[in-house]
């Protein structure tokens, strides 16, 4: 039991709980009574009943400064009496659940129905009829068992919808299992300050009891019910419970009840907890929304959980969060067009197998219509019904939600050890088609760590802390307790974790780095705090965008009034009208002495990276009596200035990479910061985000404003498209600043392509930004909890370069998809044309293509040769050309192998024909060859699969990836079991090692003929048609369409055939060059005379503007691709002149690498093009 109780603790009619009167005077039910009440109300009921919070703290047998004291007992009794402060989930769905949802799959119910008619036709028989009698397909059979064993096939189709069913039911189950542990995960690491046993200590949120005294500030999401104790400016956001968008100011005398799930916007305090866990509000709410729980169920303690929460009218239903993602829309209009063609051609399957039958039956045989027959004749049309339906089972991309899925979980797993904690899963796929990245400048792209390093104190600028003797103990004094009250008390500086280390910085890093600066001074900040404890501040106007600056306002005991402030230091100097000198002594600071001051201290510091912090004071003298407090202007005026500090935050080290790396990719990164312009302008520089002599925009957040205002200050998105393209830093901007640039760019029609916007973002007023943007990072460490309730994902390093990872995850997923579509659409093509299999091989094949595919091709571990291309963006199909070619042309191998075997199968391998078989025949050798090809073809094609650039090395990387190797080797061993012990329930007969082995041969001539596919290049098949973009084609003009697929395409034969014109050109190149020289010299002439100018020595190939030897070609132009996808807006060039290569960044110095090539102009009787890499060879 806490050891200080406030007075009033008997006063108040409270009725004791029944059980536990002795321990609170005060029960759960009436707590959260008085939780209902607002405003006015509550401060009547609470001061009526309980006698002020004094009383209602001593009800609950707690202390407001000294807390609980933490004793096992005490934190047990409250749990019994009051709660946890814990909401349970709603409940997972059974695995039986998950089970029933896969079989209500419309596809698979038909199947299962024709499996059922088919099994229970095969087992009825007529006695009285022979079956040879209907035809020469329903006889045959020599064994009369055999045709009793017809029910295997229906029974297998069966068994096969099952597994289907199962691995569906047990994706989904993992699937919720492992978002399951991620919110786990992140409800874990949330945690909270309270007071216990006089300590502010750091606990996990759902450890907060009834009775704790918590520590509320700027950014936090309220964890529990409470009643204002001590706040300073305390504002809070109740939209999420009032709907309300207004922020609240909560006052002890006004408004003092702080409720769960609201948002602190500005301010900070300490509340005492009244209701935790379902008793809270939020809890109330979570109840009624839960549609399991029955009206009038009792809650914990027996209170009903009917209650209606605030204003519940105005609750608004979850809405989605934002449009569909690029991927999930291309994949839905594909999955559509797909679906249509299998249907079309099931539906013709079905049509001819049924003409053939009759045609067969009753003209080729001419059998007349035997009544008796008609069983057998609605068999045939249940088994051509069956292949129909297997045939839409192979086309409909079942497969494809299942690889998202996989894709999606896989990378969201895998991101975790890369720092990005993913909330939405859609984020990570769209993180691929990023195409600008708004970023903070504090903790992202640097360190984090603050360290006061220059300052500007008593009149003289320090490039380091200065002696003691160097400045006036009156201004130490005044220095020492202006960061210490001026700073938030969550804020200090804790001894090192490890001996020799840094001290550890809690808090805000700003105000640590103040306080370091006191303590390298020899004063103590928390000696100060000791004697000024936070309850007996006066007022405390706290950090917010808008004021750039805190003050603390202390009551001296004559009477008077003191005032700290720190800030921006531009901001806070034109607030000041005096300033401490060399001696201690106040004098007048005139605007010419502020601008020497900005000149000579500020920017100096500012351009060298520094953030700038003014540190200042005020005192009101008690004869002009008491200030209007709420007239901020009126207060925070008239200020002397104490010092300026320059604090150093590094850059992290591995950041300036991580920008060439997205700049490389075709991502812009713009830094948005509420830092001085020279202080942003300078970080930038360093990071790499601004390149000296580049033609980019660096503006403040007024002159941002100005310009993309009207004359009646409306912001125009025409103004703003003038400005964001070459915009790079936005400094001293605000949140709202940030919103309008996000919004602005997400909505601007200027480029071709609309822009997917990454945002960072650390504070509650982000949150609006983060929303509006396509993902949202959130700071996991200095980020608050409004600012992670906002994001997509959390970054919990903060660090940028996580980002970075983020856009090869996300470029990663959009590529897997690619792979599995190709790998799947060759078996649709192959399958939907021929289909000679059995319904249960179809199954297997499906199983195959669906399931096993997509977990090879899903779990491919992302490269960073994805970074060396553009974002694919929201036109861009997602069958490429080249991915058709390769579907095309591996269809085109498969069919004639199957087709081959088919009908000319007997006679190569000596076997008996299978073709025309009776209804129940028993398995042919020569189909199981047919089958196990087949199989094998789609095993090796899978291997094919994993490029989709026409790149030829198929086994790059490969065995990285264990999982795609596991699957394959045991889809593999699955294939043997099923062909030589599968028997009739797999219509499959055992073969010979030979027969295997052409088997094998046959399937790996896939490898083979996919080299021959990859080096035709995509360019010569005009032919081709893409499918599955973002808009719908049609929406698309045609020359914009072929432009683009120009521009996009990434073909690797392309690559090689203009590698190998480069190389011829190179080699005459040479040759010129070799013949000059040795002209040169047998004229006796110098070697370079006439054979450069020094502003020309670039490249040996700047020697071919001499037109002795030229290469003719009718290609007017040959785009090559490098990592700017080919400019498509070069200038022409003229007759005999060259066009000089622009430089690349690229780190790559390899002549052959693809990622350097540029575009190439040749025309008719024009020089032969220049190398794209500056001449290694000029030495040869």
């Amino acid at each position: 039991m806490a050891k200080l109780f406030f007075r009033g603790s008997r006063h108040g009619g409270c009725a004791e709980a029944n059980h536990s009167a002795a321990e609170f005077s005060c029960s759960l039910k009436e707590l959260r009574g008085l939780m209902e009440l607002q405003g006015g109300d509550g401060v009547s009921h609470l001061q009526g009943v309980y006698g002020g919070v004094g009383g209602l703290c001593g009800k609950l047998r707690t202390s407001p400064v000294h807390g609980l004291d933490g004793t096992p007992e005490d934190m047990e009794r409250r749990r019994e009496q009051f709660g946890r402060n814990i909401i349970p989930p709603k409940k997972p769905k059974t695995f039986l659940q998950l089970v029933w949802e896969a079989l209500q799959d419309v596809t698979l119910i038909i199947l299962e129905v024709a499996a059922i008619i088919s099994l229970t036709l095969s087992l009825y028989n007529p006695p009285d009829t022979r079956r040879e009698n209907c035809g020469r397909a329903a006889g045959g059979v020599e064994d009369e068992g055999e045709a009793e064993a017809g029910w295997i096939e229906g029974a297998a189709i069966l068994l096969s919808v099952v597994c289907v069913v199962l691995v569906t039911a047990f994706n989904d189950w993992s699937k919720e299992k492992q978002f399951r542990g991620l919110q786990s995960r992140i409800e874990q690491e949330q945690r909270f300050s309270v007071v216990r046993g006089g300590q502010l200590v750091q606990i996990l949120v759902s450890e907060i009891l009834v009775g704790d005294i918590a520590q509320v500030k700027y950014g936090d999401l309220l964890p529990a019910d409470g009643v204002l104790i001590q706040g300073n400016d305390l504002k809070v956001d109740e939209s999420s419970l009032t709907g309300e968008s207004d922020h609240v100011k909560k006052t002890l005398d006004k408004d003092p009840m702080l409720l769960a799930g609201t948002h602190v916007m500005e301010g900070s305090g300490r509340m005492l907890v009244t209701a935790v866990g379902v008793n809270s509000q939020t809890g109330v709410i979570f109840a009624l929304l839960d549609k399991k729980e029955e009206k009038g169920k009792k809650g914990k303690g027996g209170v009903a959980v009917e209650m209606q929460p605030l204003n519940e009218e105005k609750k608004k239903p979850n809405l989605p969060k934002k449009e569909k993602s690029v991927l999930q829309g291309k994949l839905t209009k594909l999955a559509v067009q797909i679906g249509k063609a299998g249907l079309f051609m099931s539906g013709v399957t079905v049509v001819i197998l049924i003409a053939l039958f009759l045609v067969d039956t009753f003209w080729v045989q001419g059998l007349p219509w035997v009544a008796e027959c008609v069983p057998v004749y609605i068999q045939f049309l249940v088994k051509f019904f069956i292949i129909g339906v297997t045939v839409l089972v192979v086309a409909v991309p079942e497969g494809l939600p299942l690889a998202v899925t996989i894709s999606l979980a896989y990378s969201v797993k895998k991101m975790m050890k890369d720092n990005n904690l993913v909330r939405h899963l859609d984020a990570c796929e769209t993180m691929g088609n990023a195409t600008t990245i708004c970023s903070d400048k504090t903790g992202t792209l640097t360190m984090n760590r603050m360290t006061v390093v220059q300052s500007y104190v008593a009149g003289h600028h320090y490039r380091k802390v200065p002696d003691l003797d160097l400045v006036p103990a009156r201004i130490l004094d005044l220095l020492a307790m202006g960061i210490g009250v001026n700073c938030a008390y969550t804020s200090r500086i804790m001894p090192p974790e490890k001996d020799g280390g840094l001290p550890r910085q809690v808090g805000n890093k700003t105000e640590c780095a103040l306080l370091g600066f006191s303590l390298d001074l020899h004063r103590d900040y928390q000696t100060i705090r000791n004697q000024i404890p936070e309850e007996k501040l006066f007022k405390v106007y706290t950090f917010n965008s808008a004021r750039k600056s805190m003050s603390t306002v202390l009551k001296q005991a004559d009477g008077s009034y003191q005032m700290f402030s720190k800030g921006a230091s531009e901001i806070l100097l034109r607030k000041c009208c005096r300033i401490l000198t060399a001696s201690g002594e106040v004098k007048a600071f005139k605007p010419r002495d502020r601008d020497q001051v900005i000149q000579q201290v500020v920017e100096p510091m500012a351009s060298e990276g520094l953030r700038t912090i003014c540190l200042a004071y005020r005192d009101f003298p008690p004869e002009e009596g008491e200030p209007d407090w709420d007239d901020e202007a009126g207060i925070l005026t008239a200020l002397t200035c104490i010092c300026v500090v320059g604090i150093e935050d590094p850059v992290r080290p591995e950041v300036p990479d991580a920008i060439r790396k997205c700049q490389r990719a075709g991502i812009t990164v713009r830094m948005v910061t509420g830092d001085n312009i020279h202080t942003a302008r300078a970080i930038a520089t360093k990071c790499g985000i601004l390149v000296p002599g580049d033609d980019f925009l660096c503006l403040e957040g007024k002159e941002f404003n100005r310009r993309i205002r009207n004359e009646l200050s409306e912001i125009e998105q025409e103004r703003i498209d003038k400005i964001w393209p070459k915009l790079r830093v936005l400094a001293r901007s605000s949140p709202t600043d940030k919103h309008t640039l996000v919004k602005g760019i997400i909505d601007s029609m200027v480029l071709d392509q609309r822009q997917v916007v990454a945002v960072t973002g650390d504070g509650t007023n982000d949150g609006p930004a983060l929303k509006k943007a396509d993902v949202g990072f959130a700071m996991g460490i200095a980020g608050t909890d409004v600012a992670k309730e906002a994001s997509d994902i959390i970054l919990t390093d903060d660090n940028f370069s996580s980002i970075v990872k983020a856009v090869m995850w996300g470029r990663n997923v959009y590529d897997s998809i690619s792979k599995f579509l190709q790998f799947q659409l060759t078996v649709n093509v192959v399958a939907v044309i021929d289909s000679p299999l059995k319904a249960v091989q179809m199954l297997w094949v499906n199983l195959i293509m669906d399931t096993l595919a997509s977990l090879a091709l899903a779990t491919e571990p992302p490269t960073e040769a994805l970074l060396l291309r553009k974002p694919y963006g929201r036109n861009k199909p997602l069958i490429s050309r080249t991915m058709m070619k390769n579907i095309l042309g591996h269809g085109v191998y498969q069919l004639t192998i199957i087709f081959t075997l088919l009908f000319a199968g007997e006679k190569l391998f000596d076997i008996d024909c299978g073709r025309n078989a009776p209804l129940h025949a028993p398995p042919s050798e020569h189909y199981t060859i047919v089958f196990n090809t087949f199989v094998l073809m789609q095993l090796f094609n899978e291997i094919n699969s994993r490029k989709i650039h026409g790149e030829r090395n198929v086994f790059d990387g490969m065995f990285n990836n264990p999982i795609f190797c596991c699957i394959v080797f045991s889809t593999f061993i699955i294939q043997i079991v099923i062909v030589q012990f599968g028997g009739k329930p797999f219509s499959c007969v055992s073969l010979s090692i030979d027969k295997w082995l052409w088997c094998i041969f046959l399937g790996f001539g896939s490898l083979l003929w996919g080299q021959l596919v990859s080096t035709i290049p995509t360019s010569r098949l005009k032919f081709l048609k893409t499918a599955g973009h973002g808009t719908q084609q049609e929406e698309i003009p045609e020359e914009e369409l072929e432009e683009m697929d120009a521009l996009d395409e990434i073909d690797h034969a392309e690559m090689e055939l203009r590698r190998g014109q480069v190389l011829w050109c190179r080699g005459l190149n040479r040759i010129q060059t070799q013949i000059r020289v040795v002209n040169a010299f047998r004229d006796t002439m110098s070697p370079y005379e006439g054979l450069e100018t020094p502003e020309s020595r670039i490249s040996i190939h700047n020697f071919m503007t001499h037109p002795e030897f030229r290469l003719e070609d009718s290609e007017p132009h040959i785009p090559l691709i490098d990592d700017n996808d080919g400019e498509e807006d070069d200038p022409p060039t003229k007759r005999n002149s060259v066009v000089p290569p622009p430089s690349l960044a690229s780190p790559n110095q390899n002549n052959n690498g693809p990622e350097r090539i540029l575009p190439l102009h040749l025309e008719a009787s024009s020089p032969c093009p220049g190398s794209p890499l500056h001449s290694l060879e000029t030495s040869l």
